[in-house]
């Protein structure tokens, strides 16, 4: 039947779903996303059911488990891969379809959903389904970090260093307050040096440094007002205060859309930015951490077909 989901215990080998017109879904679940949300997913698997959409579910079993099924899927298998997770698993899965034939799809279930929100990607089951089954794909640009892509930040300094301080298992308790947790917790001893950055030829120096690709950061936050996931330029948000006075203040900016305004902080349009300090600090990317310094950045070359709420 084309409403039926197959579910596979390994990632390969993948068969491909029966003829019958409907858009062929590998739907890639990450349970590390939390047990308060598998009604969630499996509400939505059962609207794509009602959609007449051709699923097909794996779920992950440890880091990185969702790069390698997407790397090991073959062209004309799937339509759509979708992330169902939350941003790292979006990072996983765009890093192993490369330059593939497929698009991603979202359903939102994470701790962070920054580029669903970046997209207007519901949260309703229903809504979700829908998008999937029906969405016009839409082409955006990802970023690259030491040839590891990512698609709405990258960061160095006080921020990789949060991301690098939160286990999984405080943010399998916590959710977003594990971060919040972190942030408070490095605010009162952070003695991290700054991190060298030539942007575009241009020498600069910061505490901490984020290259955004789209606009929000961290959630519905706007951290760079002009950056867009679907042109071909990154946005470096440069923060030069410490201590944790700095740090509130970079905090209500971020959540009341003023962080631009702050006398410390800069934000420009940038093709390619070259970051050093000390050697093997953390950088992260989509809340993960990705790579270490020093790290080079730049857009990748290869679009992304992405399925969004535009419905065909």
């Amino acid at each position: 039947m084309c409403g039926m989901t197959i579910d596979v215990a390994a990632p390969t080998p993948f068969a491909a779903g029966q003829e019958c017109g409907a858009r062929r879904l590998l739907v890639v679940f990450n349970p590390a996303a939390g047990r308060k949300r598998r009604p969630r997913y499996e509400a939505v698997l059962a609207a794509l059911r009602g959609e007449g959409c051709v699923v097909t579910t794996v779920e992950t079993e440890a880091p990185g488990h969702a790069e390698r099924i997407a790397r090991d899927v073959q062209p004309g298998t799937f339509d759509v891969i979708v992330a169902a997770g939350g941003d790292g698993t979006i990072n996983e899965i765009v890093n192993g379809l490369g330059d593939k034939p497929i698009a991603l799809g979202i359903m939102p279930l994470g701790t962070a959903n920054v580029l669903a929100d970046e997209l207007k990607i519901p949260r309703n089951p229903a809504a979700v389904a829908r998008v999937l089954a029906r969405g016009a794909p839409l082409t955006i640009n990802t970023g690259v970090a030491n040839g590891r892509r990512f698609c709405m930040m990258a960061g160095v300094g006080f921020d990789a260093r949060v991301v690098a301080g939160v286990s999984l298992p405080l943010k399998k308790k916590l959710g977003p307050l594990a971060y919040v947790v972190q942030t408070a917790k490095l605010a009162f001893s952070d003695t991290f040096a700054a991190n060298n950055l030539v942007i575009d030829g241009t020498s600069r120096q910061s505490v901490s440094a984020v290259v955004c690709k789209g606009r929000f950061y961290g959630g519905p936050f706007v951290a760079a007002r002009d950056a867009t996931v679907t042109d071909d330029k990154l946005h470096v948000i440069l923060m030069h205060g410490r201590g944790p006075l700095s740090v509130m203040r970079y905090g209500l900016a971020l959540m009341t859309g003023r962080l631009a305004s702050l006398r410390d902080v800069e934000i420009a349009p940038a093709q390619e930015i070259a970051i050093s300090g000390e050697d093997g600090a953390p950088v992260q990317a989509d809340g993960d951490i990705i790579t270490r310094l020093p790290v080079r950045i730049s857009v990748d070359p290869r679009p992304l077909s992405v399925i969004g709420p535009k419905l065909i």
